[in-house]
């Protein structure tokens, strides 16, 4: 008699009765049971809505573990535990087929690995395999190593990622992984042509130096000279305003999140809607050159400029120019999402039934839209350290921080980041489009860059930076071995009191967006913070006056005024870094009751975007609607203030206390008035 089967596409599996012992045990686990993971061994699981199931590793400190979730009819969300209980991990956002985790450990001891059903479904249930694929020390080759962080990415199943690493004009690593393209298993290759993203910047940066250095320019231009059907603010901007992110310009993705507009779907962007937001924008947001704020409006008006000072189309101007010239043969600017590129990886984002392809972001050729192989960045950043194309001074001003009308560096060039990390200059841009991933690092006071690149929308390009000092030990100033980043050399984490958070604790509105408010409590040896409307995350402290989050990149620090009261606390993510000032003690939490959120309720409509929101009340919260955002429910900050949905509101009231109308805010876009229509 043949054993029954179950199938499912590609694999044919014999349910028999030693395959079904991993079940009942798993039904145990939900109850508090443990199955140790064995390198190479396969365990097969059921798990339904409120259980978890727990799996252990043995790990020494230092050691580095990859395993794979097959998600065969149930979603789950996979969390990594380090012996004390502290998550230090978490996987999520595939919902079917292989999701594969990984950890490093710090520590030596009995390592947890958690799965639980992803959502609120309480009907959810279904069956999984788990398997614990590698286990092994942290590698200390620096080629080794960086097979071991690019492990998640690789195989037919999944996205990939490239990595390359030179040095002196000589390639040092060059790895590719996992697919380019799901649908007909091409794999990652050296010569894959992937979206960069925002590292196209500089490109464009660099595009504007060369019409510079031909005289068709200048940098101090106002670019209404070029671009005359831009409206005149207050104050003028200049060339330099646009690629060095201070032009105090409307952020276009940002803006046209707010009129519903889904750039997560795919929707459509065109360029010439770049102009028409710049035309209805009433106000600058900040004087030209008095604040830094991270602009794709801008270096969209850049690209224009260039074009219509070469008489090209940007993706010409840049062939014949840039690439051409410098033998960038894998290397292209793609002039919409509807535009051929050949050889090209796709970009996937994980959601719950499987992998999807939504495409790229539409209108961002000079923001983004360069696709480019690692051979060519290497190239390209040769080309900074020895330029064929431009000249030593205007790749000098580009890589130069450039200084605020108040005197402060912004840490930002022309199209680049500049800063330091251990002891060495870093010139550096990542680029995030809607699923590519993108990083182009470069250490000129050792002449030397890594890239790294993927196509999986969950992939870190910060990687890079760790493989950076792997690779070129030797010139940085590392940390001891088990400091953590950010902490002081006598810093210990187990030594700290918690009880010193205490001057650190409270409300902390953001500074682009006061609205939102963050709060930092300690409960008992326990210290969380917690973003507006969320539930309160834990932290561990990694200084005196850091802390981050378990298992992200995500970190805070605070700091002190000149009178050494702590006064703000800067949020670090993988956006940059964004301050909020604290609010004072006596600011008690504003806690509207019904009869003050029926204020807020009704329909208001903004001219400048042409965009209706309608607030309702239910269940005694105020409810935001939009025709095609998600539902939100808001979160009250200061009075008459609330966030939500990616949004922060301030509402105006009129001489006699009616709501009038309200200024949305989400970061990079500020102050959007809606009036009251009804």
């Amino acid at each position: 008699m043949k054993p029954l089967a179950r199938y499912r596409p590609g694999r044919y599996v014999p349910l028999t009765l030693c395959a079904l012992i991993p079940i009942l045990i798993a039904g145990c686990q939900a109850w508090g049971q443990t199955t140790e993971l064995q390198q190479g061994s396969m365990a097969t699981g059921a798990l339904s809505h409120g259980e978890t199931v727990r799996y252990t590793i043995d790990a020494d400190e230092n050691e580095f573990f990859l395993g794979e979730v097959d998600q065969l009819s149930v979603d789950v969300d996979i969390r990594i535990l380090d012996p004390a209980g502290e998550p230090i991990a978490q996987f999520s956002g595939l919902g079917r087929g292989p999701e594969r985790f990984s950890g490093r450990t710090e520590s030596a001891g009995t390592h947890t690995v958690e799965l639980l059903v992803a959502g609120d479904n309480e009907d959810a249930a279904g069956s999984y395999e788990i398997t614990l694929l590698r286990h092994e020390p942290v590698a200390t080759d620096p080629k080794e190593l960086a097979d071991q962080m690019m492990a998640r990415f690789d195989g037919p199943e999944s996205p990939g990622a490239a990595v390359r690493v030179w040095r002196d004009g000589e390639t040092i690593y060059s790895q590719t992984y996992g697919t380019a393209n799901l649908t007909y298993g091409i794999p990652f290759e050296p010569d894959t042509r992937t979206n960069i993203g925002s590292t196209s910047k500089q490109f464009t940066a660099f595009a504007i130096m060369l019409q510079a250095e031909r005289g068709l320019l200048s940098l101090d231009d106002d670019i209404r000279a070029h671009i005359p059907e831009l409206p005149e603010f207050d104050g003028t901007i200049q060339v330099r305003h646009l690629v060095t992110h201070t032009s105090g310009l409307r952020e276009f993705l940002n803006l046209l999140r707010m009129t519903g507009r889904r750039l997560d779907r795919g929707d459509w962007i065109d360029r010439s809607e770049l102009i028409d937001i710049v035309q209805r924008q009433p106000a600058l947001q900040n004087a030209p050159g008095a604040e830094w704020n991270y602009n794709n409006t801008a270096f969209g008006l850049a690209a224009t400029i260039v074009e219509r000072t070469s008489g090209q189309d940007f993706h010409a101007f840049m062939e014949d120019n840039v690439f051409g010239p410098l033998d960038m043969t894998g290397s292209m600017v793609r002039p919409s999402p509807r535009h051929m590129v050949p050889n090209m990886s796709e970009g996937y984002t994980p959601t719950g039934d499987g992998y999807r392809h939504i495409g790229d972001l539409g209108g961002a050729v000079g923001a983004g839209s360069v696709y480019s192989t690692i051979g060519d960045l290497q190239t390209w950043i040769e080309n900074y350290a020895n330029p064929r194309v431009g000249t030593r001074a205007s790749i000098d001003e580009m890589m130069t921080s450039f200084v605020l009308t108040d005197g402060e560096e912004t840490g930002y060039g022309y199209g680049l980041f500049i800063d330091e990390q251990a002891g060495l200059k870093r010139v550096h841009h990542g680029g995030a489009d809607v699923a590519h991933r993108s990083m182009l690092v470069y250490y000129p006071e050792i002449n030397a860059g890594i890239t790294t690149q993927s196509n999986h929308a969950q992939f870190d390009s910060d990687t890079a930076f760790e493989l950076a000092e792997a690779f070129f030990a030797d010139a940085m100033e590392l940390e001891e071995e088990g400091d953590e980043a950010g902490a002081g050399d006598d810093f210990d984490a187990e030594d700290y009191d918690p009880e010193d958070f205490d001057e650190f604790a409270g409300r902390y509105a953001l500074d682009s967006s006061p609205a939102i408010i963050f709060t930092f409590t300690r409960d008992g040896s326990t210290i969380y913070g917690q973003p507006p409307g969320q539930e309160r995350l834990e932290m561990v402290p990694v200084s005196d006056s850091t802390f981050r989050l378990p298992g992200t990149a995500a970190s805070v620090t605070f700091v002190r005024g000149e009178d050494g009261a702590v006064a703000a606390a800067l949020l670090h993510g993988g956006g940059g870094d964004q301050r909020a000032t604290r609010l004072a003690d006596d600011t008690e939490a504003w806690e509207p009751g019904a009869e003050d959120l029926a204020d807020f309720v009704g329909r208001f409509f903004s001219e400048e975007i042409e965009t209706f929101y309608t607030f309702t009340v239910e269940e005694g919260e105020l409810v935001m609607h939009q025709h095609r955002l998600d539902s939100a429910t808001l979160t009250p900050g200061e009075k008459d203030n609330f966030a939500g949905g990616g949004l922060s509101f301030a509402f105006e009231r009129d001489r006699n206390g009616q709501v009038i109308g309200f200024y949305v805010s989400n970061g990079r876009t500020r102050d959007v008035r809606f009036g009251r229509v009804r």
